[in-house]
């Protein structure tokens, strides 16, 4: 059993009509308050609407535009508002690019800098405004973790900035803001969810709680996302995406295990800075390729385990047979669901696989410590077998 330490202060507010409990949330942090927030979904669906009649006792002003893999020049724009204003409490409603940028946002009112200084060195994050969120995706996991992801597209890149002062306050979750979310969403959010359990789930050394964990989590995104694409407004297959979404990110997943330095989120966040495609998507393609550069007569027993524990399959086939035949039926899971299986589909080649390379080795945690160390070689290897 490995040592962690596990720190999850947000509250999860879940179930139908919880918008109405912002007021009640909020209490004591502030009366001036910027909803942060996508294109004109929320506006389409009644949700803003809603969030706005909830918060009529506050003072309310509004920044629309955060783009699928927020842009640090948006989150300036968003910083020098929340300045002028004085604003004093940020009110994510979206999806995880949403709840990211707002996270950036936060810490970026207080730094003197450029807020790209905080996501090249998280050291210099200190006081954050405080956040909410309302969302409507089950994908990221970032309503419940203290984590986002911010892209520049000046120099190609796509980080992570992170602090225990990002942690949300609370989190709103009501499944139906969830039912016009578009099939290919919903099939990337899936992969997403799945991926994170990947990362913490395929390690050297587990245990039989957080294996558990990590497999439930596995055969909760298999059984719902295809019912959730099938028939949009079924709610508990929304529910059950939309609460599995939250455990992926958080930690919990990853106690007691051999810490992963999450390669393939690693691999595809050099792939999305460049492209700017879909990171769920990404993962979906990235992940099985993963799997297999991974696979070894010494690393078959995980894989194994998630083929019997997750896929049914028969204990007796041999390990390597149901190693081989869990990644095989992963991939297929992604490509039934409606998402890209290659690169190349997304009009991806190798032109820029050394700068991703050298990249993520540069500024990602450690790939050596993966469950197969990826070196310089190994990534590429995996984008060339991605195409």
């Amino acid at each position: 059993m490995h040592s962690f330490d596990l720190y999850l202060p947000t509250r999860l507010v879940f179930g139908r009509g919880r918008v109405s409990e912002l007021p009640r949330l909020m209490e004591g942090r502030g009366k001036r308050v910027l909803i942060v927030y996508g294109g004109g979904s929320v506006k389409r669906t009644g949700l803003l609407d809603r969030v706005k009649a909830a918060l009529s006792g506050f003072e309310v002003s509004e920044f629309s535009g955060i783009e699928p893999n927020p842009k640090i020049g948006t989150i300036r724009r968003a910083v020098g508002l929340c300045r002028e204003k004085g604003i004093e409490v940020l009110l994510a409603v979206g999806g995880g690019s949403v709840l990211d940028a707002t996270k950036a946002i936060a810490a970026g009112v207080s730094y003197e800098g450029d807020t790209w200084d905080l996501v090249l060195d998280h050291s210099k994050i200190g006081r954050a405004l405080p956040i909410f969120t309302v969302l409507t995706t089950a994908a990221t996991g970032s309503e419940y973790d203290a984590g986002g992801v911010i892209s520049n597209p000046e120099t190609d890149e796509k980080l992570p900035i992170m602090s225990p002062a990002l942690f949300p306050v609370a989190s709103v979750m009501e499944p139906e803001d969830t039912f016009t979310v578009p099939a290919f969403q919903t099939a990337a959010g899936a992969a997403d969810i799945m991926s994170h359990t990947f990362e913490s789930y395929i390690v050297k050394d587990g245990n039989e709680l957080t294996d558990g964990f990590c497999e439930a989590m596995l055969r909760t995104v298999i059984e719902n996302a295809p019912k959730a694409i099938a028939n949009p407004g079924d709610e508990d297959a929304r529910a059950s995406l939309m609460m599995a979404s939250s455990f992926g990110c958080c930690g919990l997943l990853s106690i007691g295990r051999t810490p992963s330095p999450w390669p393939c989120h690693g691999i595809e966040h050099e792939v999305s800075a460049w492209y700017d495609i879909t990171h769920g998507e990404g993962l979906a393609i990235i992940t099985p390729h993963w799997m297999r550069y991974t696979l070894s007569p010494e690393t078959a027993y995980r894989f194994a385990q998630y083929g019997v524990r997750v896929w049914g399959l028969d204990p007796k086939a041999g390990e390597m047979e149901n190693a081989r035949r869990a990644i095989d039926l992963t991939a297929e899971f992604f490509r039934k669901i409606g998402l890209h299986t290659r690169l190349s589909e997304l009009g991806i080649d190798e032109a820029h696989f050394g700068d991703m390379a050298d990249h993520v080795l540069k500024h990602w945690w450690p790939l050596g410590n993966a469950f197969r160390p990826i070196d310089r070689d190994g990534v590429i290897e995996i984008l060339r077998a991605s195409l």
